[in-house]
């Protein structure tokens, strides 16, 4: 038994070697800092992708100093939409996309096997990048050792770099960071996206990884100075869907070290975008989307629009911070 195990040890060491000798370390050159909007998904009144919509949407991003766009993540409705339709709006978006932006695409799935598999129609279909959220229906049984196993079998079978996707708030689940560590020493995992919100946790990953050129992105305007200034690299933030120059802005002015006018700008995005996220969600999120000249639209069942109360107090939380 050990000296089987300590085989197999051996056998993935010496994959990644020769993966990182072959490749001289191309995934660890892929920078991923800066912002990009997880992308939502337009559906016409009978929930169907409008992929006229979702054109107009990405002209008028092609205008915003994005980092690149993230395609089929969890404001993109990806668990409701088939893995036909996913693979068809990153070809999509790809055409679209101009030459010199990131086109990160979700391929997660709850499988190693279709994870692989799905991962591998992304990057044919133009993904530059995967986000790979953690697999979580029989979350009790993802312990570090079945994590570090999954993401360290989609990473070598990848033809392009992995970002590790860890958002609590959906799955129930937080990667942990002792599987972060031992992942970030893979050749073809280059990042996090942390959507938790703990700064604690995430400066800690920082300072643990950092030696392996490993970037973690914030996973939401709320906390994005927070993220910057323990050393986060970038963000993907739903509200840069609907305030898209505005967390640019935020993210230029952490970069440039003017904490003082970041703080301010930080408090104004706050609340807006709590209510894009944790509190209303995809749905708030669309409506916002309306409101500043994006096609949101409908989400697909079982999501609902948002109450005539609850949509009272998302119109407020974005006027009274001066935004509308």
């Amino acid at each position: 038994m050990f000296a089987a195990r300590r085989f197999s040890l051996l056998c993935r060491r010496s994959a990644i070697t020769a993966w990182r000798n072959n490749s001289q370390s191309a995934a660890k050159r892929l920078d991923i800092s800066g912002i990009y909007p997880p992308i939502a998904t337009p559906f016409t009144r009978s929930e169907d992708v409008d992929y006229q919509r979702l054109d107009d949407n990405l002209k008028k991003y092609a205008n915003l100093p994005f980092r690149g766009l993230v395609v089929q993540g969890s404001n993109g409705e990806y668990p409701y939409l088939t893995p036909e339709e996913r693979v068809e709006v990153v070809k999509r978006v790809k055409q679209a996309l101009p030459e010199d932006k990131l086109l990160v695409a979700g391929s997660g799935c709850e499988s190693t096997r279709d994870t692989i598999l799905m991962s591998q129609r992304m990057a044919d279909a133009g993904a530059d990048c995967l986000l790979v959220v953690t697999p979580c229906f029989y979350r009790g049984r993802m312990d570090s050792r079945a994590l570090i196993n999954h993401y360290a079998k989609v990473a070598d079978a990848s033809s392009v770099p992995v970002v590790l996707y860890s958002v609590p708030a959906n799955t129930g689940l937080d990667l942990p960071v002792d599987a972060i560590m031992q992942l970030s020493q893979h050749p073809n995992i280059v990042g996090l996206k942390d959507s938790g919100g703990d700064i604690t946790r995430i400066a800690l990953i920082v300072q643990k990884t950092r030696s392996q050129g490993f970037q973690v992105l914030a996973g939401s305007a709320g906390f994005l100075m927070a993220a910057y200034a323990v050393g986060a690299v970038g963000g993907v933030c739903a509200l840069a869907n609907v305030l898209g120059q505005q967390v640019c802005d935020l993210a230029q002015l952490c970069v440039s070290g003017r904490w003082n006018e970041a703080r301010e700008l930080q408090y104004r995005l706050i609340e807006p975008n709590t209510a894009v996220t944790r509190q209303y969600g995809v749905p708030a999120l669309k409506q916002a989307m309306q409101w500043f000249g994006y096609h949101g639209g409908v989400c697909r069942s079982p999501l609902k629009p948002l109450s005539k109360a609850d949509l009272e107090q998302l119109r407020v939380k974005f006027s009274s911070n001066g935004w509308l």
